[in-house]
C-alpha cells in the first residue's frame, strides 16, 4: 500500500463564500475583552482585547469539566461511578453544592453540579477523583492548555477563585470551549436551567443556572459564567442555530445584566450575517484502505470531527475540494485513534486541515487469519505467480 493516499472530490453542490473582514463592528462595548467564533471552524468572527491576560473566574471550570469528559471518553471515569467528598473538598468557599466530608454523589450530579451551580466543592472533588490532589488536577489543566496552543493562560487552581498568577484571555476561553463542545453529552448538563441535587432527601438543593441566555435566548445551551471582584462579570456563550454553533466570551463585563445583553447582542449579529453549511459529518465514509495484518483486510476512514465551511450570508458561492492523506493502517487501531489528514481547499489553498480516523476499531489477526486470508487471495486471483 502506498505511504499516502490522495483523494481530490469537487463539491459542486457544497458551495462556501469568502469571509471579508468586517470593519468598525462595534459589539462588547463594556467588556475588557470578547472574541465570538464559529465552532466548527474556529473562525474568529469577532474580537476585542483577546490575548489580553485577565482573570476568568468560574469560566476556569471549563477547562476542569473538559478534562472529566476527557477521562470518561477513555475509561478512566464512568458517568454512574461514586465520588467520596474529601474534607479539602467540602470546606470549599464561595459558589457550592454543600457536599459533606464523606458524602458521595455520582460523577453524573457532580458534573451536574459544576456546570449549573458552579460548584467549588464539587469540582475539587472531581479533581481529586482524577488526579489523586487538586495540584495534580491543576497541573493537568496547565499542561492540556499547552497542547491546545494557549499562550495566555495559567491555572493555579480548578474552579477560578482569585489566586495571584491565576489568569485567562478571552481567545484562550473561546478555544477550551471550542474544544469542550465536541463532547456532545455535556449539553445534557450546561443546558439545564434549574434542576435539583439529592432529590427527595431532607437535603435537597435546588439548582438555578446562573447563565440565564439558557431560558432566554433560543439555542444556547451553556457554557460558563464567572464572577470575582478582579475578573468582575464574565461568560463564556454557545448557542446553535441552523446547524451553525457560536461561542462568545465576554470578560470584565460591569454587571450580570450587561453582560447578557452583549452577549445577546453578539449573538444576533453571527446569526444575522452568517451561516454554514456541511461537508462531511463525523459518520461521513470518505474512504476504504487497506490495512497491515488487520482481522478486517480493509477499514473505513472517517473525519474526527464534523466538518461545515462558513460563510457571510450576502458573497458569492466558491466551490470547495479537499484532499484526504493516509499513512500505513497497522493493526491494532481504536476508533478515534489518528490515522491521516484531510485538507480542506478552497481556491487552491488549504484553509483548515483535520485529522481522520477509522470507523470501527481494528484488532490485529492471528497466523491462522493472515493465511486463510492469504489463500483466498491466490484463490480469487488477487495474488498472481
Amino acid at each position: 500500500m502506498k505511504k499516502c493516499i490522495i483523494l481530490f472530490l469537487c463539491l459542486c453542490l457544497i458551495p462556501i463564500r469568502s469571509i471579508s473582514a468586517e470593519e468598525n463592528v462595534v459589539l462588547a462595548e463594556n467588556a475588557k475583552s470578547a472574541i465570538m467564533i464559529e465552532a466548527s471552524t474556529g473562525t474568529i468572527l469577532f474580537e476585542k482585547n483577546a490575548h489580553e491576560k485577565l482573570a476568568p473566574a468560574s469560566m476556569t471550570k471549563m477547562m476542569s469539566m473538559l478534562l472529566i469528559v476527557e477521562s470518561i471518553d477513555k475509561g478512566i471515569l464512568k458517568w454512574d461511578e461514586m465520588v467520596t467528598a474529601s474534607e479539602n473538598a467540602s470546606k470549599m468557599g464561595g459558589s457550592q453544592i454543600l457536599l459533606e466530608t464523606g458524602e458521595q454523589m455520582s460523577v453524573r450530579d457532580l458534573f451536574k453540579g459544576i456546570a449549573v451551580a458552579s460548584g467549588n466543592d464539587a469540582v475539587v472533588a472531581m479533581a481529586e477523583k482524577i488526579a489523586g490532589t487538586e495540584a495534580n488536577f491543576v497541573a493537568m489543566m496547565n499542561t492540556r492548555a499547552k497542547e491546545l496552543g494557549l499562550k495566555n493562560t495559567n491555572f493555579k487552581n480548578p474552579h477560578g477563585l482569585e489566586a495571584a498568577n491565576h489568569y485567562s484571555s478571552a481567545y484562550d476561553m473561546g478555544m477550551i470551549a471550542k474544544e469542550l463542545v465536541k463532547h456532545e453529552e455535556i449539553f445534557q448538563y450546561t443546558s439545564i436551567y434549574e434542576d435539583y441535587l439529592r432529590k427527595g432527601t431532607d437535603r435537597e438543593l435546588w439548582l438555578v443556572n446562573t447563565n440565564k441566555l439558557v431560558r432566554f435566548y433560543p439555542g444556547v445551551d451553556g457554557l460558563k459564567t464567572g464572577y470575582t471582584k478582579e475578573a468582575l462579570y464574565c461568560l463564556t456563550a454557545t448557542a446553535k442555530k441552523n446547524g451553525m454553533r457560536v461561542i462568545t466570551v465576554v470578560m470584565g463585563e460591569p454587571d450580570s445584566k450587561v453582560r447578557q445583553k452583549e452577549t445577546t447582542e453578539m449573538l444576533d449579529y453571527a446569526f444575522a450575517q452568517y451561516e454554514t453549511e456541511q461537508l462531511l459529518s463525523k459518520n461521513s465514509e470518505i474512504g476504504k484502505v487497506a490495512t497491515s495484518k488487520g482481522k478486517l483486510k480493509y477499514i473505513t476512514i472517517v473525519p474526527s470531527e464534523e466538518i461545515s465551511l462558513l460563510h457571510k450570508k450576502t458573497e458569492q458561492k466558491k466551490n470547495a475540494t479537499y484532499e484526504l492523506h493516509i499513512g500505513d493502517i497497522k493493526a491494532p487501531i481504536k476508533k478515534g485513534d489518528v490515522v491521516g489528514s484531510l485538507d480542506v481547499i478552497v481556491d487552491s489553498k488549504v484553509i483548515r486541515k483535520v485529522s481522520v480516523t477509522i470507523k470501527e476499531n481494528l484488532e490485529k489477526a492471528n497466523f491462522l487469519e493472515l493465511y486463510l486470508r492469504y489463500l483466498k487471495d491466490i484463490l480469487s486471483g488477487d495474488i498472481a505467480f
